[in-house]
C-alpha cells in the first residue's frame, strides 16, 4: 500500500479473538489485519511486534463491521457477510468459511451492512445497514429468517438486551427502536433529537452508537451522549463532549466514548466528563475492550488513521499498532 492509500486510510471496526491474545481490525479499503497482542504487549516486543500478523482483502468496499464468536470472525462490508476460521487465521490462512447476503429487496443498489450482533440464545446473528432493515440469520443453517421493518433511514447501531429479549437498534432517521426478538414488532421508538436537553440541530438528528447494560442505554450521534433508563424511557444525564459520538461502552463505573476529536473521553454516569485521553487519531470510529483474557486486558481505539491506540491502562496510551 501506497503513502497516499496510508495517509487516507481509515480503520472502521475491531474485534478480539475469542482467547483474547488476536486483535483483527477492518479498514476502508476492504482489508482485514490481525495483529498478535501477545507478541505486542511482551516484554521484549519490538517494533514489527505492532505491525499485523497477516493483511488480507475481505471485501469489496469498507469493513464497517467485525465481531467475533466463540470460533468464527464475521466480517461485513456492502452487502455480506462473510465468515473466517479463527484457527486457520492465526496459521495465516485466509480462506472464507462463507458468504452470504441478507435476501435485500432491490438488486441494484447493495446496502452497506454498519451492524452486527450475535443473539447466542437462539444462536442468531443480527445485522443492520443500509436497507433501513433488520436482518436475522440462523447461525446453524446459514439462512436469513426474518426481516424488522420500521426505521426509515439506515441503520447504524445494535445491541442486544438477552435477559429482556429485546433488541435496539438506532439510525440515520434519529431514532432508537426496540424490538421484541421473539415476534419482531417494535414495543417503543425514541426520538433521542425530540428530547430539547439531547437535541443538537447543527448535528443532525442520526444515532451513531448505542449500547445497553441491563436496565440502562447509553446512545449519541448528532444528539449528545445520553445516559436512558429503560424502565422510564427518559434521559438522566446529558454529557456535554464537543463532537459527534461514533461508539460508547460501559465499563466498571465508567463510560467510555469515543468520537471526533483526538480522544477516549471517560464519562461518569451522573453526566461529567472526568477525564480525556489523547489518542493518536484526529478522530475515532471504534473502540473495544479485551475483558476475556487477564494477560491481554487492554482497550484499543481507531478511526481516521492507519494506528491504532493500544490503552493497558485505561489513563494513557502504552503504545500504537499500525496497519
Amino acid at each position: 500500500m501506497g503513502p497516499v492509500e496510508l495517509l487516507h486510510m481509515s480503520v472502521f471496526s475491531q474485534t478480539f479473538s475469542p482467547c483474547g491474545r488476536f486483535l483483527a481490525a477492518g479498514n476502508n479499503y476492504g482489508e482485514i489485519a490481525v495483529f498478535s497482542l501477545s507478541a505486542a504487549l511482551s516484554p521484549d516486543a519490538t517494533g514489527m511486534s505492532q505491525k499485523p500478523i497477516l493483511t488480507f482483502a475481505a471485501h469489496e468496499g469498507p469493513v464497517f463491521s467485525l465481531i467475533s464468536t466463540d470460533t468464527h470472525l464475521l466480517s461485513a462490508g456492502n452487502g455480506e457477510i462473510s465468515a473466517w476460521s479463527w484457527a486457520e487465521l492465526t496459521k495465516r490462512s485466509t480462506k472464507a468459511l462463507w458468504t452470504r447476503r441478507p435476501n435485500y429487496k432491490t438488486s441494484l443498489e447493495i446496502p452497506e451492512i454498519n451492524a452486527m450482533i450475535v443473539n447466542s440464545k437462539d444462536n442468531s446473528l443480527i445485522v443492520g445497514g443500509g436497507d433501513n432493515n433488520i436482518h436475522i440469520m440462523d447461525m446453524e443453517t446459514g439462512t436469513f429468517k426474518s426481516v424488522l421493518q420500521g426505521h426509515k433511514d439506515y441503520i447504524h447501531c445494535l445491541s442486544f438486551r438477552e435477559r429482556e429479549g429485546e433488541l435496539l437498534s438506532g439510525g440515520e432517521d434519529g431514532a432508537v427502536r426496540i424490538w421484541d426478538a421473539r415476534t419482531g414488532q417494535t414495543v417503543h421508538c425514541i426520538e433521542v433529537f425530540k428530547y430539547e436537553e439531547c437535541t443538537r440541530p447543527q448535528f443532525g438528528k442520526w444515532i451513531g452508537c448505542l449500547t445497553t447494560d441491563s436496565d440502562w442505554m447509553l446512545c449519541g450521534g448528532g444528539p449528545a451522549l445520553s445516559l436512558w433508563h429503560l424502565r422510564s424511557m427518559s434521559p438522566t444525564s446529558v454529557f456535554s463532549l464537543a463532537g459527534c459520538q461514533r461508539e460508547a461502552v460501559f465499563y466498571q463505573d465508567l463510560i467510555l466514548t469515543v468520537g471526533e476529536g483526538p480522544y477516549v473521553s471517560h464519562c461518569v454516569p451522573g453526566g461529567t466528563v472526568k477525564a480525556q485521553i489523547p489518542s493518536s487519531s484526529p478522530s475515532l470510529n471504534t473502540l473495544t475492550l479485551n475483558l476475556n483474557s487477564n494477560e491481554h486486558r487492554v482497550m484499543t481505539t481507531a478511526g481516521s488513521s492507519d494506528q491504532i491506540d493500544v490503552f493497558t491502562n485505561f489513563s494513557y496510551r502504552a503504545f500504537s499498532l499500525s496497519f
